[in-house]
């Protein structure tokens, strides 16, 4: 049984992982780490959206946030767009699906605000459209993506990409990315030297 687990579970998720942490990655990290403190200092906010398990963790990555991750502190700006369920009801009714997370980044988003995409196929249309709805307000954004990146490779300004085909594992490092990221923007402002 342990085997079992080892090799159907563990083994896969160490391998992605270390074929995804690389010195690239880590680099866009330290860039996106700079760029939320960056508008968080100038009183902007993060706006995070993803579909399905990708919503969850666009909910957690808000949490962290707008609550805290490891530290007391005061609440960080940070929504995420899956939470509105009469918007996204609305919205998917009204203009489809793939306009859920763009109609409400025209009216909640501001320059300076970054927007970060979530989606373990990197083809998610309406994180594709948010994403171009965001840059056309002038957001800095950051997609964390799956397999090889899709059409949303081309569309964010930086992305990682978790060159992977299972979803959980997938997820599993976007989680280790966007735990990263929080702890170090946590530990950058607000950590007593």
């Amino acid at each position: 049984m342990k085997n079992n687990i080892t090799n159907l579970y563990l083994k896969p998720h160490v391998e992605v992982i270390s074929n995804t942490i690389n010195e690239t990655n880590i680099l866009i990290i330290e860039k996106q780490i700079n760029e939320i403190i960056k508008a968080i200092k100038k009183g902007n906010k993060i706006i995070i959206a993803g579909n399905g398990g990708s919503a969850a963790d666009s909910q957690h990555f808000a949490a962290e946030f707008t609550g805290r991750y490891k530290l007391e502190r005061k609440g960080l700006a940070a929504i995420s767009l899956t939470t509105d369920t009469s918007a996204i009801t609305a919205i998917g009714n009204d203009y489809g699906f793939e306009h859920i997370f763009s109609r409400q980044l025209e009216s909640i988003a501001n320059k300076g605000d970054i927007f970060i995409g979530i989606t373990t196929s990197g083809n998610s249309k309406n994180i594709l459209n948010a994403c171009k709805s965001a840059q056309e307000k002038k957001l800095h954004t950051f997609g964390l993506l799956g397999k090889d990146g899709g059409l949303c490779k081309n569309i964010f300004k930086d992305c990682i990409i978790v060159k992977s085909n299972d979803s959980a594992r997938i997820q599993e490092v976007h989680i280790f990315i966007i735990h990263t990221i929080c702890e170090e923007v946590e530990k950058r402002l607000f950590q007593k030297k």
